[in-house]
């Protein structure tokens, strides 16, 4: 075994995201380094005026089978594989010479099962098999030859080697240790893509979720602590991620900090409820105003007056394009983050006067209805399909003397969605299509109705009141006499429904229920 430096005198390359490949190949040949290569990254090579060996020379054997079979071959295992202090005799019996560096990335398997039309023979032929099959060799023989599967890391590795003249058994074991990473979590993609498309319906089978689970994700980066300045944190990102906050792209401001990603998270999870021009104002991951209306405009002016005093120093979300009169209201008031879809140039300008402000653009999808969520525990993860419940009219059942009107129809429309993103106990209060009380995250319900009914004052006249769970005592509905509310939405199915019922006639309240409840922990 050899644990020195070891000299480059030979590297194979193929590459499909052929990102800096030119340069770092230039780097090798004027170190008089050997290249060998495949199909379209030998063109590229050759293109540049860099001397390159194709691996049919090597193997004696032209690529076939339309490609699939090209570098599984003893002459490129072998010299990739083999033990130089071990298998030098068999390596000279059999004409093998020695492959000291591997610089090999995989077909876009990835990208190909993002694409809208995609077929399932697409992402088949998208699948790489001599590729994992040369990184594996390489990474397992990381005594002898370094392995390299990330662009990112090329510069590293020219420099690595104009100063060292090779790379040390450290840098051969990182690099190991990344492409193991690499294949780990190529295979993985394929195997969720095949287990997606063969999930049975839900009626046909209680087996909805996979008998294993591997998670493999990528660090994205580093954060500045965790939710507290002694909590050392980072983020990783799911492997083809483009709909995450992860993947938002930022204009400026200071990077994002973890409470940021996580109140982020929040704000587009619930401004994707909405088609209509929206506004979500989250401060701690709890919407405190929500708003849609005519144009995003007004959607922002209504869900940030809404409470106004806790939406200082929030992240507001929009679903629709950030324009110049959006930007000038948001640069009168103090928020951390900015979320929108598009953002014309006049209004990046304005925003670009608070520099402190955090200005992402994410496109922001209509919630999935077939993802999973994960919790994680003490020693294990919870999985659960994502909440894409909706509730319609139809849905809606009224039980008591009092009807609600149209326009409190509407409103509980406008409030289901919301109360699915608010923490429980949650309640909810709305009219106008705009949130005026949120009650978020008490242990008892009644003291989720104090707070909300708090933060709407007098504009719980002729409002909403929608709980994320039914009533356990009529205390809560007692708690809404002559305070305005019109009408109460709830799930029902507390054997005290018919005493919470009874108050509300009492009181003049309408109640419906929606057979639904939505919490959420």
């Amino acid at each position: 075994m050899d644990l020195q430096r070891v000299p480059v005198r030979r590297a194979l390359i193929s590459v499909s995201d052929k990102t800096g490949i030119v340069e770092l190949a230039n780097a090798l040949a004027a170190r008089q380094i050997e290249i060998i290569s495949t199909g379209g990254t030998a063109q590229l090579l050759r293109d540049a005026h860099i001397s390159v060996r194709d691996v049919s020379e090597v193997t004696g054997f032209a690529e076939m089978m339309d490609g699939r079979v090209k570098t599984l071959h003893p002459k490129i295992h072998g010299g990739i594989l083999g033990q130089r202090d071990v298998h030098a005799a068999i390596a000279k019996q059999h004409k093998i010479d020695w492959i000291d560096l591997v610089i090999v990335n995989l077909y876009p398997f990835a990208e190909t099962i993002r694409k809208k039309e995609v077929t399932f023979a697409d992402a088949i032929g998208n699948i790489d098999v001599g590729g994992p099959t040369m990184i594996r060799a390489a990474a397992k023989n990381m005594n002898w030859v370094g392995v390299v599967v990330d662009p990112m890391d090329y510069h590293d590795i020219s420099t690595e080697l104009a100063m060292h003249n090779g790379l040390s058994f450290t840098v051969r074991q990182q690099l190991a240790s990344k492409a193991f990473a690499h294949t780990a979590q190529y295979d993985q993609l394929i195997h969720d893509y095949l287990a997606s498309q063969n999930k049975p319906p839900k009626e046909q089978s209680p087996a909805l979720f996979p008998s294993s689970l591997h998670l493999s994700l990528k660090k994205l980066t580093d954060l500045r602590y965790g939710e507290n300045p002694h909590q050392a944190a980072c983020a990783y990102q799911l492997p083809g991620d483009i709909a995450g906050i992860l993947s938002a792209k930022q204009y400026q401001g200071k990077p994002l900090s973890y409470n940021n990603i996580v109140d982020a998270d929040a704000a587009v999870s619930c401004v994707k409820e909405f088609a209509q021009p929206a506004c979500v104002v989250v401060k701690h991951a709890n919407p405190c105003g929500v708003a849609v209306a005519k144009d995003s405009y007004a959607a922002f002016e209504r869900a940030f007056q809404a409470d106004a005093q806790s939406a200082f120093g929030g992240i507001v979300a929009l679903n629709q394009c950030c324009d110049k009169k959006i930007a000038e209201a948001i640069t009168s008031v103090f928020i951390e983050v900015l979320i929108a879809p598009a953002y014309t140039a006049d209004a990046l300008a304005l925003l670009a006067n608070k520099p402190n402000l955090r200005v992402l653009e994410l496109h922001v999808t209509p919630a999935a209805s077939k993802q999973s969520l994960l919790k994680f525990i003490e020693g294990g993860v919870l999985a659960q399909d994502a909440d894409a419940a909706v509730i319609q009219e139809q849905d809606l059942k009224v039980v008591t003397v009092l009807q609600p009107t149209k326009e409190d129809v509407a409103a509980i429309l406008f409030a289901w969605p919301v109360l699915k993103q608010v923490k429980s106990n949650a309640i909810v209060i709305a009219k106008d299509n705009v949130t005026v009380g949120i009650g978020a995250g008490q242990v008892s319900r009644v003291d989720a109705v104090d707070i909300a009914l708090k933060k709407a004052g007098v504009n719980a006249k002729d409002a909403i009141l929608a709980s994320d769970a039914f009533f356990p005592f009529r205390d809560s509905i007692d708690c809404l006499a002559g305070t305005g509310i019109r009408v109460v939405v709830q799930p029902g199915g507390s054997v005290r429904d018919q005493e919470v019922i009874d108050a509300c006639n009492e009181h003049g309240i309408a109640m419906v229920l929606t057979g639904l409840r939505c919490f959420k922990h």
